[in-house]
C-alpha cells in the first residue's frame, strides 16, 4: 500500500502550509476543503503543492515529522511549487 506526505498551501491572503501524510490524497484534501480534516485546516481553502510517495507507513511519518520541523525546507517548497 502507498502513503503519501504532502504540503498544502492556503488559498488566500495568508500564505499559510500544513503538512500531512495520507493512504489517499485526493480524498484528504476534500476533507481539509470542506473542514473535516485537521482541526489546524479548518475555516481556510487549500491547494497541493507537494507530494511524495512512500511503501511504508513508517518512512511517511518520518518524512512528514522531518519536513514539519524544518522550516527552510518548508518555505522552499512553499516559494518554488506557487
Amino acid at each position: 500500500m502507498n502513503f503519501y506526505v504532502y504540503v498544502l498551501k492556503s488559498i488566500g491572503k495568508k500564505n499559510v502550509t500544513y503538512v500531512g501524510y495520507t493512504k489517499d490524497i485526493k480524498k484528504r484534501i476534500l476533507l481539509h476543503n470542506t473542514g473535516k480534516g485537521a482541526k489546524f485546516t479548518r475555516g481556510r481553502k487549500w491547494k497541493l503543492i507537494y507530494k511524495e510517495k512512500y511503501q511504508s507507513k513508517n518512512k511517511a511519518i518520518s518524512r512528514e515529522s522531518y519536513i514539519k520541523k524544518n522550516r527552510t525546507f518548508r518555505n522552499k517548497i512553499k516559494y518554488l511549487y506557487q
